[in-house]
């Protein structure tokens, strides 16, 4: 039985893997936790989540329990702003806790992207060389050899699933990436160009949203990144155009794909493309894709909840991938 600490447990991600982690037979959770400043102190996780009635636990202020996740705690969750993570992930790691940290503190290995794409000097290059990118399906034996995992932006997780079974086929030509999130990607603090009354589906953070390089650097190539937010609650469909090498042929890319035939959370279709109806509470990632060999395009589209593949659930395998469950 591992026992897993949920700090920043009041946002969407932290409640969704709480209520993931309290379903799981080899899994306990040790607490849950928010900041010392959090209006959510104090507060059961059922008075913000109703639908989370089952799960009898309050909302602590980390400041009062650190030590006592040390002394109790197998791992620790963080679901918390990027900086903040940057700190607390150094020092539970130091503690000698496995981390999983949901924001982008950990996910590049070059330190001198994280002025460019999220306005800090990383402090800890020795905790972050041994970061782990957190991709499940991609990167088992790591997530399992480390005890510091990065896990990955939702787009990021829709869009390399799509796109990595493809890398040795690629041309020069960036993939062209087009992707539309529910609103809870923004995460529950309230906005008004958020709110779901004032969204309208509109692209935003084109040509410079920080899960680009992120992308990027995981594929191995340059891509073009265009995110988009849609009046909806949860769920990414990410629809990619992609040029492949001359001379492949339709069956190529089934054979490029059937690398997910023994992934139970990868459904991969052919000339059947996937809605965000068919993932949205599920842990699941569907693929759809078509292939013209006359002109070398391919489209494939990539369907995942952000708060489950994209998030929660993720780094719920990547938890049972590093304790072997």
């Amino acid at each position: 039985m591992k026992n897993i600490a949920i700090i920043g447990a009041s946002g969407y991600t932290g409640a969704q893997l709480t209520a993931l982690i309290h379903a799981e037979a080899d899994l306990t959770i040790q607490g849950l936790y928010v900041s010392e400043n959090s209006l959510d102190k104090g507060k059961p996780l059922a008075d913000l989540y109703p639908s989370y009635s089952h799960i009898a636990l309050t909302l602590s202020p980390l400041s009062e329990d650190a030590k006592a996740i040390v002394a109790e705690a197998d791992a620790v969750v963080l679901a918390t702003e990027h900086s903040v993570s940057l700190h607390l992930a150094a020092w539970f790691y130091s503690q000698g806790l496995a981390v999983f940290d949901l924001s982008g503190a950990y996910r590049f290995s070059d330190v001198a992207q994280y002025p460019k794409w999220y306005g800090f000097e990383h402090e800890y290059p020795e905790v972050l060389a041994k970061a782990v990118y957190g991709l499940a399906e991609w990167n088992a034996k790591e997530i399992a050899a480390t005890k510091m995992i990065a896990v990955p932006g939702c787009y990021p997780t829709a869009s390399l699933t799509a796109l990595k079974p493809l890398a040795s086929l690629l041309t020069s030509a960036y993939p062209v990436i087009n992707a539309v999130s529910g609103v809870t990607g923004a995460g529950r603090k309230a906005q008004l160009h958020t709110s779901f009354c004032e969204v309208s589906l509109t692209p935003y953070g084109v040509l410079g949203h920080r899960h680009q390089p992120e992308i990027a650097t995981q594929l191995g190539q340059e891509v073009i990144f265009t995110p988009h937010l849609g009046n909806f609650k949860r769920g990414i469909l990410a629809t990619i155009t992609v040029q492949l090498k001359p001379g492949t042929t339709t069956a190529d890319v089934a054979a490029a794909y059937s690398v997910y035939d023994q992934a139970p959370l990868v459904t991969v279709k052919h000339n059947q493309f996937p809605k965000v109806d068919d993932v949205v509470l599920t842990p699941n990632c569907h693929l759809g894709w078509k292939f013209d060999e006359n002109s070398g395009y391919l489209v494939v589209a990539s369907a995942i909840d952000n708060l489950m593949k994209g998030a929660a659930s993720q780094a719920l395998q990547c938890i049972k991938i590093h304790f072997n469950l």
